[in-house]
């Protein structure tokens, strides 16, 4: 009599089960996890409720690269928490197969080395002296009647940088509603500041590369032409 022949039907059953649950598990682990979009700070690219996908290997190969929506783990202090769904995902959650710590998705506006200034008579940012056009995908502010596409720390007039080595400068589409590395940015007219805006490389779980739920939503993520010409 075969193996397959001794396994009863429920045998068989669990057996498939568990044989998904790891393989769930490895894929999540090393390759691609999903994770919950719990707030509106990176709309309109990321809605409330979205699920979206993570390439957990666009990691081994180095940094982030500019304009690449990322997920990452909360430096400290950051108050935009990731709150996990009910649910399947609590379900998952409980078993180690849904992410129950904090983590931040945020799109990267600068790398190690680099200068971010806000903003030009146009409102836009600079990245080392380069204007970004970000109309396509952010939602930028008004404060009192003037557009910027960075918040105003103070007055639309803001610098960050130079980058540190292994460090990232991160901030959300939403730019007036975005806890992002601008809101830990300290200004030359605070006295007692002790915020850092930066984002540990080491922190980054992966680059976001699709919109997996509601099916509506589904897409693939790409980088800004935006960010392109940066040097």
């Amino acid at each position: 009599m075969s193996f397959r022949r001794r396994l009863s039907a429920r045998q068989e059953i669990l057996l498939v089960v568990a044989a998904a649950v790891v393989v769930f598990a490895l894929v999540q682990t090393f390759f691609a996890q999903q994770f919950y979009v719990p707030s509106g700070s990176m709309e309109p690219t990321l809605h409330v409720n979205d699920r979206i996908l993570v390439d957990k290997t666009s990691t081994w190969s180095g940094s982030p690269i500019r304009g690449d929506v990322v997920v990452f783990s909360d430096p400290g202090g950051w108050d935009d928490r990731a709150a996990n769904p009910g649910g399947i995902n609590g379900v998952l959650s409980a078993i180690g197969l849904y992410p129950s710590d904090n983590h931040i998705v945020k799109r990267v506006i600068g790398i190690a080395g680099d200068t971010i200034t806000c903003c030009n008579p146009q409102g836009q940012l600079s990245v080392n002296g380069h204007a970004l056009d970000e109309h396509t995908y952010a939602v930028p502010g008004v404060w009192d009647g003037k557009t910027c596409y960075g918040p105003m720390i103070p007055n639309c007039r803001w610098s960050a940088g130079p980058v540190p080595p292994g460090y990232l400068f991160v901030m959300g589409d939403n730019r007036a509603h975005s806890a992002d590395s601008t809101v830990h940015l300290c200004t030359a007219a605070e006295t007692d500041c002790h915020d850092v805006p930066w984002v540990p490389v080491d922190n980054v779980v992966g680059r976001v590369f699709a919109i997996i739920w509601p099916v509506g939503r589904w897409t693939w993520l790409s980088r800004p032409a935006a960010f392109g010409e940066i040097s």
